[in-house]
């Protein structure tokens, strides 16, 4: 799976013209508008990926390209919405129940045992977030529907096999070195293209192993929909 991914954004005829437009592109997202391209193109990634489309997409149907990149970003306004509303539940209940075990006097054992849980609870559910988003965009993606992000059931059927969990660590891996790589000639421009790269495997990583895992949990209908 790695190989493939690190050859997947050179297949085809038109990978450095894809390369050289997506770096530019990321080069001028401070400009926020071509922001929404490069994250339009993402989408096109994880759905080829899901149609089996060996070579990368190009930069083409600019319009499609930016309302894709659009929904992409109301998924990942939605998704960090959830996550203020879940850690501030779990902020509240651990909270409170600290304050009940110090019954109001100075802050003892069970309370210090409370806040401590309390820190770690956040972290795991931070995690679990972090681990299960990239399924999410994937199955947006392959859907081309918001309301698919937040199918609980057809994620978690994608997300919870050694598949997906697979594809998330070697994704997380490539990200961490490439990037610091890219992160380091980019002071020179050329690790920009570098950056894109490396997000355009990672993207092809998490892409994969959603569908690979839908395939093997036995999900009829996400397999019908991924063809194999």
């Amino acid at each position: 799976m790695l190989s493939d991914a690190l050859r997947y954004p050179l297949n085809g005829d038109g990978w450095l013209r894809t390369i050289l437009v997506g770096g530019l592109l990321t080069i001028l997202s401070v400009l926020v508008i071509p922001a929404f391209f490069v994250q339009g193109y993402y989408v096109r990634v994880l759905r080829g990926v899901a149609n089996d489309d060996p070579d990368p997409p190009g930069f083409d149907d600019w319009v499609a390209l930016f309302v894709d990149g659009l929904k992409l970003v109301v998924v990942n306004v939605l998704v960090v919405l959830a996550v203020f509303v879940v850690l501030g539940l779990v902020g509240i209940a651990f909270g409170g129940g600290s304050i009940l075990a110090s019954g109001g006097a100075e802050p003892g054992a069970a309370s210090g045992i409370l806040g401590a849980a309390g820190v770690a609870a956040v972290v795991v559910v931070s995690l679990l977030i972090s681990y299960v988003t990239p399924a999410m965009f994937t199955n947006f993606a392959r859907e081309d529907s918001i309301v698919a992000a937040f199918d609980v059931s057809t994620i978690l059927a994608g997300a919870l096999t050694v598949e997906y969990f697979v594809a998330w660590l070697l994704a997380l891996a490539v990200g961490v070195v490439l990037g610091a790589i890219a992160s380091f000639l980019s002071l020179l421009l050329v690790g920009i293209f570098g950056l894109f790269y490396t997000q355009v495997v990672t993207y092809y990583l998490f892409g994969r192993g959603f569908v690979d895992g839908l395939a093997a949990s036995g999900d009829g209908a996400s397999a019908a929909a991924t063809p194999r």
